[in-house]
C-alpha cells in the first residue's frame, strides 16, 4: 500500500460522523481535520478523535489543512457552496458529497458538472448500493433472473419522500441501470403538518414514476403506511416477466420466486465486513489509483433527487411532471372536474374515439 490519502470532513452531524468513522477505520486514509459550526461539537470531536484538528469555519480548515480528499456532509442547501469552495481551494484527488446532492435537482446538477469538469473521482454514499442484499438483488435483476423488470413497489412506514424515499428511488434507478425517467406523478396530503429531519413532509403520499421504456415504480410513504408483510416497516417488491423478488429495506434477507425457485426461496447472505461509507470511500480510492473514473452512482443520485423534486411539484400543482424537471413548465390549473357529468361545453375530447 502506498502513502495514505489525507482527508477532511465538513460537518459533524450524522452524515459527517459516518464519514469520520469510515476514514478512521480505513487503511487508505488519514483523517486530519473536521469542521462544524458548533463549538461544542468541535470540542467533542477533538476529544473523541485524537490528533484530528477541529474548526468552526471550513474555509479556515481548507487553508490550514489542505487535504487530498474532502467529505461534504453538511445541510443539503449548503452542499453547492461548500463543494465549489473545496474544488477551488483544495488540491483534491477525490470528493464525497452526501445525499441528497443538493436541495434541488439544479443545484445537484451544478455540483456534479463542476466535479466532472475537474475530472475528480466522486463518492455519493447511498447505503443500499453497497449493502450485500441489495447488491445481490441488482445483480440478479441484471442477469434477468426474474425476466424483464416491469414494476418496483415500495412501502415505507414513518418516513417520507425526501428523507427516505430518495434512497429507495435511487435503488429503483440503479435497478434500471440509470434509464432516463419519462415522468413522475404524486399525490400527498399534509393533514398532520409533519416535519422530519428539519423538512416539512407529507402525512401520506403516493409517488408513481415511469422510465422511458415503461418500467414503473410505485412508492407509498407517510406517517401511517400499512405494510403488506406483517412485522415489516419497509417493503420492496420487484415484479418481472419471470418472477418476483421481495426484501425489506435494511434487513439482511430477501425472497425470490422464479423458474429456478418455483416454490420460492429465502436468502440471507453474510454482510460486507466494512460500513457502507467506507466501501464508497474505498471505491473512490480505486478510481484515484486506476484513473478509471465512474460517475454512475452520482448520476443515479441526481436522478433520484430529481424524482423527489418532481414528486412534490406534481402534488403541489396537480399535474404530471415530465423530465428533465428543471425544464418543466407548470401548466395552468385545469377546471376539468373529475367524475362529473360532461356538460358538452368547454372543449374536451371523446375518450371513446381515441
Amino acid at each position: 500500500m502506498g502513502k495514505k490519502l489525507t482527508a477532511s470532513v465538513v460537518g459533524g452531524g450524522t452524515g459527517g460522523k459516518l464519514s469520520i468513522n469510515a476514514l478512521r477505520n480505513s487503511e487508505f486514509f488519514e483523517l486530519v481535520a473536521v469542521t462544524d459550526m458548533r463549538q461544542d461539537v468541535c470540542q467533542s470531536l477533538e476529544k473523541e478523535f485524537s490528533g484530528v484538528k477541529a474548526f468552526t469555519n471550513y474555509k479556515e480548515m481548507f487553508k490550514a489543512c489542505p487535504t487530498d480528499v474532502v467529505c461534504v456532509s453538511t445541510w443539503a442547501p449548503s452542499h453547492e457552496s461548500v463543494t465549489m469552495d473545496a474544488l477551488e481551494l483544495l488540491p483534491l484527488k477525490g470528493i464525497l458529497v452526501e445525499k441528497p446532492l443538493g436541495h434541488t435537482a439544479k443545484s445537484g446538477c451544478n455540483i456534479l458538472n463542476a466535479i466532472k469538469a475537474k475530472k475528480l473521482p466522486m463518492a455519493v454514499p447511498h447505503g443500499l448500493l453497497v449493502k450485500k442484499v441489495p447488491v445481490e438483488i441488482i445483480n440478479r435483476v441484471g442477469n434477468k433472473e426474474i425476466g424483464e423488470l416491469r414494476l418496483v413497489e415500495i412501502q415505507c412506514n414513518k418516513w417520507d419522500i425526501i428523507n427516505a424515499g430518495i434512497h429507495w428511488l435511487n435503488f429503483f434507478v440503479s435497478l434500471t441501470n440509470n434509464e432516463p425517467i419519462d415522468y413522475v406523478m404524486a399525490i400527498c396530503e399534509t393533514s398532520t403538518r409533519t416535519f422530519r429531519d428539519g423538512m416539512q413532509v407529507e402525512t401520506t403520499g403516493v409517488t408513481y414514476a415511469q422510465t422511458k421504456s415503461g418500467i414503473r415504480v410505485v412508492m407509498n410513504t407517510g406517517d401511517d403506511v400499512k405494510i403488506s408483510r406483517e412485522g415489516k416497516d419497509t417493503l420492496f417488491r420487484l415484479v418481472g416477466t419471470g418472477g418476483i423478488i421481495e426484501f425489506w429495506g435494511w434487513e439482511n434477507s430477501y425472497y425470490i420466486l422464479n423458474s429456478e425457485f418455483p416454490k420460492g426461496k429465502m436468502f440471507t447472505p453474510d454482510e460486507f465486513s466494512i460500513s457502507g461509507h467506507q466501501r464508497h470511500l474505498e471505491n473512490m480510492v480505486d478510481m484515484i489509483n486506476s484513473g478509471n473514473i465512474n460517475y454512475k452512482v452520482a448520476q443515479s443520485s441526481l436522478i433520484a433527487l430529481e424524482l423527489c423534486e418532481g414528486a412534490y411539484m406534481s402534488s403541489k400543482h396537480c399535474c404530471k411532471v415530465a423530465f428533465p424537471v428543471d425544464d418543466f413548465k407548470v401548466p395552468v390549473r385545469s377546471d376539468w372536474e373529475l367524475g362529473m357529468s360532461y356538460s358538452g361545453k368547454g372543449g374536451g375530447r371523446d375518450g371513446r374515439k381515441l
